[in-house]
């Protein structure tokens, strides 16, 4: 059985691997003057957000496989319209990019640590100086490896860079704004929500960049193509889920490292065109030791959390076993005067003893007497 899990974590590793880097390879030889020749990246995006809604439109309101949550207008303004910005933007300065620098100076670029950063200026994490160590050996890495690069184009620099920043962007609302309201939204509910918005947001542009295009010049429209194209984008959405619910977070990190390296290889061998120098090589491993470094701190925190949080329950039983004995053991003078008394100097003598956690423990003395009070008195 162990084995059979084991080997199904590694199929699941696997697809997703595979469909991340299908659904990069296939976006750049959709969008390449050189191959298809489609170069519109806000359609070929909307072209996603149409079919990915459309999809979850019929898994959630006709198939009935998810139940939408409850969204206000309230909600929907202040949460999902942020969020779906920044992915429609985040997809169309990504896309665009394949139009300007190759696939593997992209996957180079991905490495640097735009979450955590943005994370930072918004105050949901510290600044630290481990971690910027980290971002510091990135920047080296990065820097080298853009000063190596052969066909360096600043214009397609420059998009991939903010498309970067916007994901991070993306990523930081979605966890500051759902969690604040409660929300937990799954693959399917989020593109259900998000993707009609995107669409909208993405119609300007469209219409003030590439509406005039599409007029002037002949551009081929193959259906199976963008179906095929369409359907890889979605299914990668539902392997990304699979993954961290058999996995975790961190293992997706570490395939999307091994998942980089495979399409720096596979992007030489699709694409000639995109050549790899010496220095895009040392400057990508200079960045990845940073990467993993970075990956290393977070398991480290990540295991301290669960460790913690793990020993909170035996923390109460002991809190509460400790209070009981003082409680039973200390009978102050004037108990008969006033019989409340000894029970409420034996509570506040029983919080105060944990110097290791003052701040949590008298509440979680409280909460430890109320529960283990009512399992043994059958509440």
């Amino acid at each position: 059985m162990m084995s059979r899990t084991l080997l199904l974590t590694y199929f699941y590793l696997f697809i997703y691997i595979l469909l991340s880097s299908a659904v990069i390879l296939y976006n750049k030889w959709v969008l390449s003057p050189k191959y298809f020749n489609f170069p519109l990246p806000i359609t070929l995006t909307m072209i996603h957000m149409v079919f990915s809604g459309a999809v979850a439109f019929f898994l959630v309101r006709v198939f009935k496989v998810v139940s939408p949550v409850k969204m206000t207008f309230e909600i929907y303004a202040t949460c999902v319209i942020p969020i779906s910005a920044f992915f429609a933007s985040s997809l169309w300065f990504g896309n665009t990019a394949y139009l300007h620098i190759s696939v593997a100076f992209i996957q180079m670029l991905k490495a640097l640590m735009a979450t955590f950063l943005v994370a930072v200026l918004c105050g949901i994490d510290k600044a630290r100086c481990d971690v910027f160590f980290n971002m510091l050996l990135v920047s080296v890495g990065v820097v080298i490896s853009s000063y190596g690069e052969i066909h360096f184009n600043i214009v397609g620099t420059v998009y991939q860079v903010t498309g970067i920043f916007a994901e991070a962007f993306r990523l930081v609302l979605t966890q500051v704004l759902l969690q604040k309201k409660g929300l937990s939204l799954n693959p399917i509910t989020s593109l259900y929500y998000i993707a009609p918005c995107s669409f909208v947001f993405l119609f300007v542009p469209w219409y003030l960049l590439e509406k005039p295009m599409m007029e002037v010049s002949q551009i081929q429209f193959n259906f199976w193509i963008f179906f095929s194209n369409a359907l890889c984008a979605l299914a990668l959405n539902f392997s990304i889920f699979l993954v961290i619910g058999r996995t975790g977070a961190v293992t997706v990190r570490v395939a999307g490292v091994l998942k980089d390296w495979i399409l720096i290889a596979l992007s030489t061998v699709i694409f000639p065109e995109s050549t790899i120098t010496g220095l895009n090589i040392i400057g990508y491993g200079i960045a990845l030791c940073g990467v993993v470094m970075y990956n290393y701190i977070k398991v480290k925190d990540v295991r301290a959390s669960q460790s913690m949080a793990e020993s909170i329950p035996d923390r109460i039983t002991k809190d509460w076993k400790f209070e009981k004995k003082s409680s039973d053991t200390y009978v102050p003078d004037n108990v008969g005067n006033n019989g409340g008394s000894s029970g409420g100097n034996g509570s506040t003598f029983g919080m105060n003893i944990d110097e290791e956690t003052p701040l949590i423990s008298s509440r979680l003395s409280h909460i430890g007497r109320t529960v283990l009070t009512n399992h043994a008195t059958g509440k």
